[in-house]
């Protein structure tokens, strides 16, 4: 049993008490967290097999959790038009997918994510059993969410039944790194059955439940003219809320809509980003987080955002709150990468295995190098320092030198350890160049979200 060794670094821990160590060390015994302190209080231990020493100039910080993307092969592809306007050309790609699309797809996010410090995504996508596979490769933590529908005309989407399928081939698999969920596409495309599937799958395999809502003003009042309640009241009635839900953007939420979530306990996947450039609106986080409801961070995947680099979502989550209340003391740096790690630890049921530097927790850490133009330099005045402003406000995925996932080094000095990262890169431009001559293929089929 070998230990790796990282000293010499400035240790954010996020744990209760957000405890950071100027001159810290933290000792991994195989997949787990044996030791953090300061380093003049850790011994080595005498059969570590590897010792990263990093001279006080590197920040280690818990593994990045985006607990809300898409895996796509397309990015740039569907510009300036709002959510309801965005979607049926989004599903051009669904209709167009297959399994080796959705392979490389998950192939190329991974990659993005984990040389961007995100060591734990939770992917809402199709044949995710290939996703998997790609998870495997590169030796991410994955969460897998098959969209799932069930309305006439939707048919290019996964099933209850291939969900369920998916939950006993793959959940817990890869050394419990892969884990399933069931999911929901819209209101419009499930019917109550499909509600009614998802939960009782749920409760039947013990796994939890992820779907959208309330994205978009003209969203919520379709569904309101159509259904006659609001999103938040139907999902209740259908049975889905609870300590097991996570649900995607809740932009437009009312005060009732947030005590109803805040009293089943159900989480809120935020993503600040993409409600931003599909004009969706601004979420009101601070309300829902005051309310005791769990907020994490979600990029929304690269067709709607563009990017997955959770460090630009933590500076556009903060200053979003900020010029919307304008306060700029609203939703400050600490929260904000509290929110990028506990929260979403805690958001998917993790947060007593991943989501803070912590004895006994999962060995998924990332060494940023601030020893970079864009985070120098460092200041520290009477034991407070501007090193985790920077990190949220200053830094980017590229300043990501390090990535531990389970005690394994996958990203060192920013080049994935598992991967030929080029051939990858080749293999996905040739798939994308056949995946767009056949979504062309379904362009005239274009069919609005509310019919």
């Amino acid at each position: 049993m070998g230990h790796t060794v990282i000293r010499n670094a400035i240790v954010f821990t996020i744990d209760a008490s957000n405890t950071i160590y100027p001159n810290g060390t933290v000792v991994l015994c195989d997949d787990r967290i044996e030791t953090v302190g300061h380093s003049q209080s850790v011994s080595i231990p005498p059969d570590a097999t590897q010792v990263i020493d990093c001279q006080g100039r590197m920040a280690v910080i818990p593994g990045l959790i985006d607990v809300h993307s898409h895996s796509s092969l397309l990015r740039g592809v569907t510009e300036n038009l709002q959510l309801l306007d965005w979607l049926p050309r989004y599903q051009l790609e669904h209709r167009a997918l297959t399994e080796d699309d959705a392979y490389y797809a998950a192939l190329l996010c991974y990659l993005e994510s984990l040389k961007g410090g995100t060591t734990c995504v939770m992917d809402m996508y199709r044949f995710m059993h290939r996703c998997a596979d790609a998870a495997g490769q590169l030796g991410i933590r994955v969460n897998l969410v098959p969209y799932a529908a069930d309305m006439p005309g939707k048919d290019f989407f996964e099933t209850s039944e291939t969900n369920r399928q998916l939950i006993e081939s793959h959940h817990l698999s890869q050394n419990g790194r892969v884990r399933v969920w069931m999911g929901l596409e819209h209101l419009f495309y499930c019917s109550p059955d499909a509600f009614a599937k998802a939960k009782a799958y749920a409760d039947e395999y013990g796994v939890r439940i992820h779907t959208h809502s309330s994205e978009q003003k003209e969203e919520v009042e379709a569904v309101e003219q159509h259904f006659g309640k609001r999103p938040i009241a139907l999902f209740h009635e259908l049975g889905i809320l609870g300590e097991h839900t996570a649900i995607a953007h809740c932009v437009w939420l009312n005060d009732d809509e947030i005590k109803l979530l805040a009293d089943t306990g159900t989480a809120v996947a935020h993503c600040p980003t993409s409600n931003a450039k599909l004009a969706g609106g601004i979420a009101p986080i601070l309300e829902m987080k005051q309310a005791g409801i769990t907020v994490g961070l979600g990029t929304d995947g690269n067709i709607s955002n563009n990017s997955l680099d959770m460090f630009e979502e933590m500076k556009f989550a903060s200053l979003l709150q900020k010029v919307h209340r304008y306060d700029a003391a609203a939703l400050n740096a600490p929260d904000t990468l509290r929110m990028a790690t506990i929260d979403g630890a805690r958001l998917l049921g993790l947060d007593h295995e991943i989501g803070s530097i912590e004895v006994g927790k999962k060995a998924d850490l990332v060494l940023v190098d601030i020893w970079q133009p864009n985070l120098m330099p460092l200041v520290w005045d009477e034991g407070d320092s501007n090193i985790l402003w920077n990190l949220v406000y200053a830094a980017r995925g590229a300043n990501v030198h390090t990535v531990f996932v389970d005690g394994e080094m996958v990203v060192q000095a920013g080049r994935s350890t598992r991967i030929n990262e080029l051939d990858v890169l080749q293999s996905v431009q040739a798939q994308t160049n056949d995946l767009m001559q056949r979504r062309a293929a379904f362009k005239a089929t274009l069919t609005p979200v509310v019919a």
